[in-house]
């Protein structure tokens, strides 16, 4: 099944503009699903999702790996904002899941589907827009995850010694050794993907590639919820890549660089997440300026393919078609999102 498709100016409903966004809303706020702003890193999903909000009054719950840090914020492009009724406020619109966790510590999906269910729950009046790129989180969310046991520190401390001892080399192999299936599918350059497999091997008896069910490739239902993919010409999102990498690299240096004059080490979680080991090698002298921000956009772009192969995945979601700049329009892009939700939102026996 081919995905429903959306060019810039492609958004026809009523002759009226005015009648045609608020008879949009309407229909939206009466049958309201939670809407999916997924793609790629750099994509505007940010943007458009606080422009989202404002037009329908919803709060946006973030599913991205990286901005839950605190004092990332630059290097992530967390948007910026303050804590207003123990919410991250950006603009006036509550944006949950940023923000919130210390350096030190981790985030998985089964925590963020936790902390999601919760929010949702206290806000059961409100449109929810989801917006982020950490798709594995978004899937757990809205088709499920699979029973696996919670990792341990006994086996974290385990995996971070293997990987300081070996490189992600020798991690890949104790992986192939216990798990043939999963080291053939996890690049070894997902050093999180593969430590996740080498724990769930060690933790279980078991293969991590016999644990898993069908959810994996199950689409989301779209009776409970609207997906969105930013589908963006590769090319044209590779220059926002080298953009916005250029712009966040010496804040996210200086981020870097606080951290570790209070003594944190490179092996402090949020700072082996994309990017700040580049930063830190460039205040060590290790890498220059140029070297370290063609290296972080280069991961970037890698990044963003993994992201495009996860999310194309996903052929029941409305895309987005992007080809240059000048498509990217958040207002106008969300009164499209918003009417194609309220026509979708609406019961079977409504829609002509």
């Amino acid at each position: 099944m081919k995905s429903p498709r959306l060019k810039p100016g492609a958004f026809i409903f009523f002759q009226s503009p005015s009648f045609q966004k608020q008879t949009a809303l309407i229909l939206y706020n009466m049958f309201m699903k939670p809407i999916v702003l997924c793609g790629p890193t750099a994509s505007g999903k940010t943007e458009l999702a606080l422009e989202l909000a404002r037009q329908s009054n919803g709060i946006i719950l973030s599913a991205d790996s990286r901005q839950v840090y605190k004092r990332l914020t630059v290097g992530t492009a967390k948007p910026l904002g303050s804590y207003q009724n123990g919410a991250y406020t950006v603009d006036g619109v509550p944006y949950y899941l940023v923000d919130f966790l210390d350096v030190t510590e981790t985030c998985n999906a089964g925590t963020f589907v936790k902390k999601a269910r919760q929010i949702a729950a206290e806000n059961s009046n409100r449109p929810l827009i989801f917006a982020g790129g950490t798709g594995m989180w978004l899937h757990a969310y809205f088709v499920g995850m699979d029973d696996l046991p919670a990792s341990t520190p006994q086996t974290r401390e385990q995996l971070s010694a293997l990987l300081a001892k070996s490189g992600k080399e020798g991690l890949h192999q104790a992986l192939m050794a216990l798990d043939p299936v999963s080291a053939q599918n996890i690049p070894m350059g997902n050093v999180q993907r593969t430590m996740r497999a080498l724990e769930l091997c060690w933790l279980t008896g078991k293969p991590a590639s016999t644990l898993k069910s069908g959810n994996f490739f199950k689409l989301p239902n779209p009776q409970n919820s609207v997906w969105v993919y930013l589908a963006w010409d590769r090319e044209a999102l590779n220059a926002r890549i080298s953009a916005r990498t250029e712009e966040i690299f010496d804040g996210m240096a200086q981020e870097a660089e606080a951290l570790l004059n209070e003594g944190y080490t490179p092996a402090t979680p949020a700072l082996k997440s994309l990017g700040y080991p580049q930063a830190i090698s460039f205040l060590q002298g290790q890498l220059s300026r140029t070297q370290a921000v063609e290296q972080v956009a280069t991961l970037t772009r890698q990044y963003a393919k993994r992201q495009r192969t996860w999310f194309n995945r996903y052929t029941n979601a409305l895309r987005l078609e992007l080809t240059v700049q000048q498509d990217f329009r958040p207002q106008t892009l969300a009164e499209q999102i918003l009417h194609f939700a309220s026509q979708t939102a609406l019961p079977p026996n409504m829609v002509k």
